[in-house]
């Protein structure tokens, strides 16, 4: 099973922390700025639904998941 990838605009980002509370396995907030942290880019299986909701509770529209593109059958 390909595993999807999770991308995040810390230009974009506004601090709000949502990502944080909903997905903590995933982000963190950065202590200096209050802006995201991705602590992992492919999220276990137990993680993917929080990290996806994460992106769609973002404010700012900071964070994305790519899924991998296919290479064949």
């Amino acid at each position: 099973m390909r595993t999807p990838r999770v991308h995040v605009d810390r230009e974009r980002c506004i601090g709000a922390g949502m990502c944080a509370l909903t997905a903590p396995e995933v982000f963190d907030q950065d202590p200096d700025d209050g802006r995201v942290l991705l602590l992992h880019t492919e999220p276990l299986t137990a993680h993917r639904a929080a990290a996806q909701m994460a992106a769609g509770v973002c404010p700012s529209g900071a964070i994305t998941l790519h899924e991998p593109e296919s290479t064949g059958p």
